[in-house]
């Protein structure tokens, strides 16, 4: 039985036994000191394989989510087993290529001042690193000691062979590295889906050399075209254990040790047929906006637009 098939049966279960409840993530808050953001929607007949992808079309399914009145993130209150989400992670398709480097691209450009910063660029750690797109986008800015974290083979085998050989697979474990061994630590789009980001993020505090940087990026919740959207918005999903807005992934960080914490709203770069894949229409339109742009030779126009995502910038003393 595949992990899919175990999530499935574990979120379909009457008694849902299997679902572990959930603290909140950043401040420790229990559900009792939270109001509720969305109530729960999974249809167990539409989970697959792509379900754990990165880029995929929304399904606008999830967990019970809650907001906490304590730190204002948005989390999971009860979860399937970290175990089994992990190997879902591992068992994922990967078709996102293209907007994976897109998505890099934009990274490194928003970066461009604090990397400037960096004296010291010997030690890279990009965790949830796909295809190492970002990776790529350090070497090329003279960054040394590249290494990236990625528990999808699917991702690994579509990266450069140029690449390919800086990333491993699997989770992100921080046993299996040296303190103080990297200069900047990467993790984009990522801290939403794992079971205890603080525990990521105090990892890689240990990690970062003194002076080091540790860069995110997270979906604001608060943003106005989330709010708007509500449950319609792609960042409600069943991949996401938690959503961020600025005061609580500040928060987050500042209990960490870091300081310097920045933390702005930035443009991502793709092409017109990902954004059109992003919108929430039912599946007959979004077909026939898909086959539109196609014909009139729109698709692979690239925008750049503020679409609700966060850049924090995190400083170690």
């Amino acid at each position: 039985m595949s992990s899919v098939e175990q999530i499935t049966g574990a979120l379909n279960a009457p008694a849902r036994s299997k679902l572990v409840p959930r603290t909140c993530p950043v401040c420790g808050a229990g559900k009792q000191e939270s109001k509720l953001f969305t109530p729960r929607n999974i249809d167990p007949a539409r989970l697959n394989a792509l379900s754990f992808a990165s880029r995929k079309v929304p399904e606008f399914m999830s967990h019970e989510l809650v907001r906490c009145l304590r730190c204002d993130v948005v989390y999971a209150c009860e979860s399937g087993d970290a175990a089994e989400t992990g190997e879902a992670y591992h068992e994922a398709q990967f078709d996102s290529s293209e907007e994976a480097r897109d998505a890099a691209a934009s990274y490194a450009l928003t970066l461009e001042s604090a990397l400037a910063t960096v004296t010291d660029k010997d030690g890279v750690l990009d965790i949830g690193t796909g295809t190492g797109t970002f990776l790529q986008q350090m070497a090329q800015r003279g960054f040394t000691g590249l290494v990236g974290i990625e528990p999808s083979p699917a991702a690994i085998s579509a990266a450069d062979e140029d690449i390919r050989p800086s990333i491993r697979m699997g989770l992100f474990d921080p046993a299996s590295f040296a303190s103080e061994q990297f200069a900047l630590i990467s993790c984009f789009m990522t801290l939403e889906h794992v079971h205890d980001p603080a525990a990521l993020v105090n990892a890689c505090y240990g990690l970062l050399k003194p002076g080091g940087v540790m860069v995110v990026v997270v979906h604001d919740w608060r943003a106005w075209n989330n709010r708007i959207l509500g449950r319609r918005s792609p960042i409600v999903d069943i991949e996401h254990l938690q959503l961020f807005s600025s005061r609580s992934v500040t928060t987050l960080f500042n209990k960490a040790g870091f300081v310097q914490v920045d933390c702005q709203s930035f443009r991502n770069r793709y092409r017109l047929e990902y954004w059109c894949k992003l919108l929430p229409l039912p599946g007959g339109l979004r077909t026939a906006v898909d086959k539109l742009i196609k014909r009139t030779g729109l698709a692979d126009h690239k925008i750049a637009m503020n679409v609700g995502n966060l850049m924090v910038v995190a400083r170690k003393p």
